[in-house]
């Protein structure tokens, strides 16, 4: 089904079935980055936040944490804190958290679009239903992956909390 959609002329991203055809085709063709632009927006900002946040606490760890502590903390934070922009850390963490994988189970063809003002389903042929918003900018979003994204936001918010306190503690440790 992503295969077919692929290989004909797009709707309008500004209709459910353009976006969720060009999801597909990101999926099809393995490229997880080219479906960010059709997230939900709250999607979107929680992938940048993530990337922030991570490079904040990165830079605080790496100039305020013992060697120990920081190299740990830094290899688990370093793809999220370096990724160039939100759409990265999407793409990391689909290819992390398999949603590739779990998109390609079941994308098939639009057998229709249920709309309601600024919601929208798509019920593919197989009879799965991807819910979409509109965005401000008129293109429909996925909000399949809204909630992870901003689970994984406020937990990376968390974590600075966190480092901010014990950087602090370092630091007055250091002084005289």
């Amino acid at each position: 089904g992503a295969v077919v959609i692929a290989r004909r002329t797009f709707p309008s991203d500004r209709t459910a079935e353009g976006a969720y055809a060009r999801i597909a085709l990101a999926v099809a063709e393995r490229r997880p980055r080219d479906a960010f632009a059709y997230l939900e927006t709250d999607a979107q900002w929680a992938s940048f936040t993530i990337r922030d946040v991570r490079k904040k606490a990165s830079d605080l760890v790496r100039a305020s944490y013992p060697p120990a502590e920081r190299d740990r903390l830094l290899e688990g934070w370093r793809e999220e804190a370096t990724a160039p922009d939100g759409a990265d850390v999407f793409a990391l963490l689909a290819a992390r958290r398999q949603w590739v994988a779990r998109l390609e189970r079941d994308l098939s063809g639009v057998a229709h679009v249920e709309t309601e003002g600024e919601r929208a389903t798509v019920v593919t042929a197989r009879g799965t239903r991807y819910a979409l918003r509109r965005r401000d900018n008129g293109i429909w979003g996925l909000t399949m992956f809204t909630a992870e994204l901003q689970a994984e936001a406020e937990r990376a918010s968390r974590d600075l909390e966190v480092v901010e306190a014990a950087a602090k503690d370092y630091e007055g440790a250091k002084a005289p």
